[in-house]
């Protein structure tokens, strides 16, 4: 046999047993041994849940249980569990939203200010003098190039010399 044909009849045998199953025991199981988990420690008197157990259902023993008593990072108190703790992840509350100078909060004004008094006067057919437009959209244009201006783009102040990765 040539080694061209041995390569044809790898391809036929790959093109046939494109469809079959495999017949190996691990495609039931698709990650390794160590990773499983008996009945055990999924089906527990909650004790595990609570991280009490390793994984297989090996016991890290007493001490890794803890008080019953879990900390909040947010606020450094201590709180009680809840059966519904290990149900699901609830993220802490975002932190309130900084409140900007006045510069800034009349810059966002004048940028969303001039278009939408634009629009809303063109729906509404008000009469629209040229100074009115021309208002609305120096108000525009002057809110875009105050924010732009300020945005800055250099690195923080108090970076120091090495900046890192910059991506």
């Amino acid at each position: 046999m040539t080694p061209q044909s041995d390569e044809d009849e790898v391809w036929r045998q790959i093109v046939a047993s494109f469809n079959e199953t495999a017949e190996d025991a691990s495609a039931e199981q698709p990650w390794p041994d160590r990773e499983n988990v008996t009945e055990q420690a999924d089906a527990g008197d909650g004790d595990d849940a609570r991280g009490g157990g390793a994984p297989g259902g090996v016991a890290l023993g007493d001490d890794a249980l803890g008080d019953g008593v879990e900390d909040d990072d947010r606020t450094g108190e201590e709180r009680a569990p809840t059966p519904g703790d290990d149900d699901h992840y609830i993220p802490p509350p975002p932190p309130p939203l900084p409140h900007g100078d006045a510069l800034s909060r009349l810059s966002w004004l004048a940028l969303f200010g001039g278009p939408a008094y634009l629009l809303l006067a063109a729906l509404l057919q008000w009469p629209m003098d040229g100074w009115i437009v021309f208002a609305a959209v120096a108000a525009f244009i002057a809110g875009f190039v105050i924010l732009v201006v300020r945005m800055g783009d250099g690195p923080p102040a108090d970076s120091g010399w090495d900046d890192g990765a910059v991506v």
